[in-house]
């Protein structure tokens, strides 16, 4: 599926997309799928167990910003988290042995999609090695202008940034601290069927959907099977090994000198990382919305 220069490029800039992964036909399965998902969510009022709901969502005008889980909640999504050319990607990226962690969709639907602001997924999931990716797929075309994954090359070889807000975990870089270079930025664009792959200590974020295309991202998060969680799996070593999707699970965690913060004090909002981003107070991507408008 890779070849040698696309594995360097992952190594040096932290993310690649990846064309061509998944057939028209699946694609067409996980927007039908998708959009029996949005229709059901005009019976709810606000967040559940499986909805991540707009600020601005009614019956009458369902907006929803997440499925949570996905993979749980209908087979379409779930078989992704075993579809051949993905864990072949990983393998090749990773380690021969893989464990997943969790799946969710996000989808910035036009003209309203919600921005996701800069941070790295580290922050809120930290293992005792950063051998993690996470695996975006593409339900729809993504351009410049429809929000797509940003990436600061380089920033996965770098300092873990604290997401903190007042004291307290917000899931959120304070873009006021100028630790990266934002204007370095670039977008993982492509087309619908391709994948992009980001490693778990790149820093990232996404704009919000101004324009009039939908932006549906459909993220699997996957790890060595030798990198373990620091804040534990309460759920027990017959649960965490059952998230191997390839080769063999392994009872002794990797360490492995990598710099850590832990996502304590817990977020005042839980539920998505866009109730914990509302914690923070200085958003870059508010001012990029208004300087669009």
């Amino acid at each position: 599926m890779l070849t040698e220069a696309q594995k360097r490029e992952y190594e040096e800039v932290g993310a690649i997309v990846v064309p061509d992964v998944l057939s028209p036909e699946e694609v067409a399965e996980l927007r039908r799928v998708t959009d029996g998902f949005v229709e059901r969510s005009r019976a709810l009022t606000t967040h559940d167990a499986i909805y991540d709901l707009e600020d601005t969502h009614t019956p009458q005008m369902p907006r929803v910003r997440r499925i949570k889980a996905a993979h749980l909640h209908d087979p379409a999504y779930g078989r992704l988290t075993r579809h051949p050319k993905l864990i072949a990607v990983l393998q090749y990226l990773l380690d021969p042995d893989i464990r997943f962690d969790t799946a969710k969709l996000n989808l910035k639907s036009a003209g309203f999609g919600a921005a996701v602001e800069w941070h790295q997924d580290w922050a809120f999931y930290p293992h005792t090695n950063d051998d993690l990716a996470a695996v975006g797929v593409m339900m729809d075309d993504m351009a410049l202008e429809n929000g797509p994954l940003m990436i600061i090359p380089g920033s996965h070889k770098g300092a873990v940034y604290d997401h903190h807000a007042d004291g307290k975990f917000c899931g959120a870089m304070d873009p006021g601290k100028r630790e990266v270079d934002y204007n370095a930025a670039i977008p993982l664009t492509g087309k619908a069927g391709s994948i992009t792959v980001h490693h778990v200590r790149a820093v990232h974020g996404s704009a919000p959907n101004l324009s009039n295309r939908d932006r549906r991202l459909l993220l699997f998060q996957f790890r060595a099977a030798d990198a373990w969680p620091l804040l534990g799996f309460p759920a027990g070593l017959e649960a965490f090994d059952d998230l191997m999707v390839a080769g063999a699970p392994s009872n002794a965690p990797r360490l492995t000198a990598v710099p850590v913060r832990l996502p304590l004090p817990p977020a005042d909002l839980q539920g998505s990382i866009y109730e914990n981003q509302k914690g923070l107070k200085n958003r870059y991507f508010d001012v990029v919305k208004a300087a669009a408008e």
